[in-house]
């Protein structure tokens, strides 16, 4: 989605779950707009928020036209095959097999035989979405797939999503990948406040864990961690909005926050 669009509309790690909420990416051509809905992964979930986050999947896939499922080439065909299959969709399947500039000395035909005759997917296509092989025929079998219908945004915009959810994202995905363990899992990220001043934007943030020991990896020896996170998301969101930004981080410790109905909703986790 990111690839297609030409911005980070979702944040981007190695690790599970980053994805947490349904995010829209809108593409708009002379004549089409494809809206993308970027959902959290399948998972069993061991708690509420997770609970959200499968929601917001199983609602994405019931609202959409065509479903895009997206594995790489580290993935068991026989897993991927039992997931579709889980979804039971009543809609049209494409299969993206990803990270294909990783391949070495493993044919390509050999793992797209792996998929041959499943008969959910109507298309299986390999990409490389870090460096856009593919990406033109992956485009045309979308295309090719969904139905006529007027526009549901206006051309000139790339998301639904508000600028300070995409800031709260950046600083989620620093902590991901900045950090280990169970420690992202246990994170959320909500803007206090964000100011457009004459010469910078004010954007304050607070940083909500688990547990106290969260909090001390988050913060890091004198402070360290926690301004690598501020250094490395303040550097992606000035470039996302194209001027000077002064980002303040604090660190709250929440404990159950992830089995909270009420803070979950707060944070746009809808039941």
């Amino acid at each position: 989605m990111n690839r297609f669009i030409g911005e980070k509309i979702s944040i981007v790690t190695p690790k599970a779950q980053t994805t947490r909420h349904r995010v829209a990416g809108i593409l708009s051509g002379d004549d089409y707009q494809i809206v993308f809905l970027d959902t959290p992964g399948i998972l069993d979930p061991a708690y509420k928020l997770q609970e959200r986050m499968m929601e917001a999947m199983q609602a994405a896939v019931r609202d959409a036209d065509l479903v895009v499922y997206m594995t790489d080439i580290t993935e068991s065909p026989d897993e991927v095959k039992n997931r579709i299959t889980a979804l039971q969709l009543h809609r049209p399947c494409l299969l993206v097999i990803n990270k294909i500039d990783l391949l070495k000395d493993r044919p390509l035909d050999d793992l797209l035989q792996a998929y041959q005759g499943f008969s959910p997917v109507r298309k299986v296509i390999p990409v490389s979405a870090m460096l856009g092989m593919g990406m033109d025929e992956l485009l045309k079998a979308i295309l090719d797939l969904l139905p006529e219908g007027q526009p549901y945004y206006p051309t000139d915009e790339i998301t639904d999503r508000p600028l300070r959810f995409i800031v709260s994202e950046i600083i989620r995905e620093k902590i991901f990948l900045l950090t280990r363990d169970e420690v992202p899992y246990h994170t959320a990220v909500v803007i206090q406040s964000y100011e457009d001043k004459e010469n910078l934007t004010r954007i304050r943030a607070e940083i909500i864990v688990s547990r106290e020991s969260q909090k001390g990896i988050i913060l890091g020896e004198k402070g360290r961690m926690i301004r690598e996170i501020g250094r490395q998301a303040r550097e992606e969101i000035e470039q996302l909005i194209g001027r000077k930004v002064f980002l303040e981080l604090f660190v709250k410790v929440r404990p159950g926050w992830r089995e909270n109905d009420r803070f979950l909703s707060s944070l746009g986790y809808t039941p």
